[in-house]
């Protein structure tokens, strides 16, 4: 086993309501304890209810992973971290129903969308972002191809992947030419061509994907998104560090 030196540790909010019952946040300890040993990535985690975030600089964190386990108690507060880290330039890795919300925050911040809605939570509402998938993902896995030169393919390593899901929601393809239209890049698919991940050029790491990479293999082997996005925060933090040591003034968390 070869493990790297790594001097940084980087501050990850893990945003959701977290809970022993939905089996991706069991998970998490697992994969922090294998980004340390194997991956030399260090990271300290806080656990971020989303009826919290408003309590919670968010601004203060290396990265922000907004995980599955929707509906979540607060839609604005998942909402308000999405943006602060998209906004900021904070690593930040959606999955699931973080892929779901990350969609509906850029619709209605980016694209100008303000009704853009969750079938899950708001059923009737006219401007339906995310809808019911016509043949549910839970307990699936299924094929994800990538386009050839985006960051999901370089993290990869390859066009082609197999997923695991847990999902019964997912993007409604008629808003995704406008979501294109300001910026947001789909950059992977299934085989119906169904969207199944989004990133955002520019922004150090902005990835998102309706499939569940930390369910991937065992705990003591982190997925290569996982991954990526763990050394993008501790970069951040590293970045970050830096700069405030330049200053002259350290750097503090409030969470």
């Amino acid at each position: 086993m070869r493990v790297m030196l790594q001097t940084r540790t980087a501050r990850v909010a893990l945003v959701g309501d977290r809970s022993p019952h939905v089996r991706s946040h069991t998970r998490i300890p697992g994969l922090v304890e294998a980004l340390r040993t194997r991956d030399g990535l260090a990271l300290d985690t806080y656990w971020v209810g989303t009826d919290d975030v408003a309590d919670t600089r968010v601004e203060d964190f290396d990265g922000v992973w907004v995980l599955p386990g929707s509906p979540y108690r607060s839609e604005a507060g998942a909402l308000s971290a999405i943006r602060t880290a998209r906004e900021r330039g904070i690593p930040l890795l959606g999955t699931c129903g973080g892929f779901q919300h990350a969609l509906l925050e850029y619709a209605r911040h980016v694209c100008g969308i303000a009704t853009a809605s969750h079938a899950e939570v708001a059923p009737d509402a006219a401007q339906q972002l995310v809808v019911p998938l016509s043949c549910s993902l839970l307990g699936h896995e299924g094929v994800v191809l990538v386009e050839p030169g985006s960051m999901v393919e370089r993290i990869l390593g390859a066009q082609r992947s197999v997923e695991r899901y847990h999902c019964a929601y997912g993007p409604n393809a008629a808003y995704a030419d406008v979501l294109r239209a300001h910026g947001l890049r789909f950059t992977g698919h299934d085989d119906d061509g169904a969207i199944r991940v989004a990133e955002l050029p520019g922004h150090p790491f902005y990835l998102i994907t309706l499939f569940q990479p930390e369910l991937a293999g065992d705990s003591g082997q982190c997925h290569p998104i996982v991954r990526a996005f763990a050394a993008a925060a501790v970069t951040h933090a590293a970045t970050h560090a830096a700069a405030h040591a330049a200053t002259g003034h350290p750097r503090t968390l409030s969470a």
